[in-house]
């Protein structure tokens, strides 16, 4: 493709490998290194003048460093005469924090986006964020694209008699994506409500659903401590469930998140390749990693030439 340049941050270089493998280009030149004072400097290797600039930079592993060699970036292809510049962030640093949750807190998702905006990005594409208003933080377009149809087939495929699977979000505010993807499935969905009655009590856990002698499919956004999906999993195994299965887009698994896993009854714990996971598989064989990358490239290719990217919203690209 003519007149385009992709770049990688240093956060998930693999996956932008496997991108620009997709796209039939090289990955950019370009050199990030740390004075001995730990403040970044990134290096262009190579002319942006007039070009179509992507720059593919996840929000994990060191967020706050990786974010701000995001935003160099960005910056430093703004100021070498880009034609236009694309951030490609598959998990949204900060998303978590979108509202203020008491007094006195912040909004850090909307300073992110203020950030990215006045670092010199045209455009925005991301992969499931954690609240979909977070589109309306930024003055410049976002394209908030969705798992759902890798997920959909992962669970066709490696998932046997998933007719009659249910579909469970472990929290109330998973109600929507749940039901999307039963609904896709025509199967049945289910979720689970958590309070809290007193301080320094433990949460109680009420399941909303049937899941008696069927496969329940726990589904997610963010797996960070994996608390929750573990006492979620527990619930659904004491309600009757045959087997447990947890889908997650964006699996951070910090913490003694590996440990509980390992302990936990789930069948297989399936997160996408926003964020590397080849360490965490190797000390939690349970986790199966989906690819991804199909589906960032071709709205990549799609934003490149000028088409809609809506296909992608309920369609997983051929391989």
């Amino acid at each position: 493709m003519p007149n385009i340049k992709l770049f990688s941050g240093s956060s998930n270089p693999q996956l932008s490998q496997k991108i620009a493998d997709r796209l039939g280009l090289q990955l950019g030149k370009v050199v990030s290194k740390k004075f001995s004072n730990q403040e970044t400097c990134v290096e262009i290797g190579e002319s942006v003048r007039g070009e179509d600039v992507f720059i593919v930079q996840s929000g994990c592993g060191d967020v706050n460093d990786n974010l701000m060699e995001l935003l160099i970036m960005i910056n430093a292809c703004k100021n070498a005469s880009a034609s236009r510049i694309t951030a490609v962030i598959p998990c949204f640093p900060y998303a978590r924090q979108d509202k203020k949750e008491k007094s006195r807190t912040p909004i850090s998702a909307k300073l992110v986006a203020n950030m990215l905006s006045v670092s010199g990005a045209d455009h925005i594409i991301t992969m499931d964020l954690h609240a979909s208003q977070i589109q309306g933080f930024f003055d410049v377009p976002v394209d908030n694209l969705y798992a759902e149809p890798t997920v959909l087939k992962w669970i066709m495929i490696n998932i046997h008699d998933w007719q009659n699977c249910v579909v469970v979000s472990p929290h109330a505010g998973g109600a929507k994506r749940v039901t999307s993807i039963a609904d896709r499935l025509d199967v049945d969905f289910a979720l689970i409500h958590k309070e809290k009655k007193k301080a320094n009590e433990e949460h109680r856990m009420t399941l909303v659903g049937d899941v008696r002698n069927r496969v329940a499919v726990l589904v997610d956004d963010i797996a960070d401590t994996c608390e929750d999906i573990c006492l979620a999993a527990d619930k659904l195994v004491s309600s009757g469930a045959s087997k447990v299965y947890a889908i997650v887009v964006h699996g951070i698994f910090s913490g003694p998140a590996i440990a509980r896993l390992s302990r936990a009854c789930f069948e297989a714990v399936v997160v996408t390749n926003t964020i590397p996971q080849q360490e965490k598989v190797q000390h939690c064989p349970k986790i199966k990693v989906i690819d991804i990358s199909m589906i960032l490239s071709e709205a990549i290719r799609r934003t490149h030439n000028g088409e809609s990217v809506l296909y992608l919203f309920s369609h997983a690209p051929l391989e």
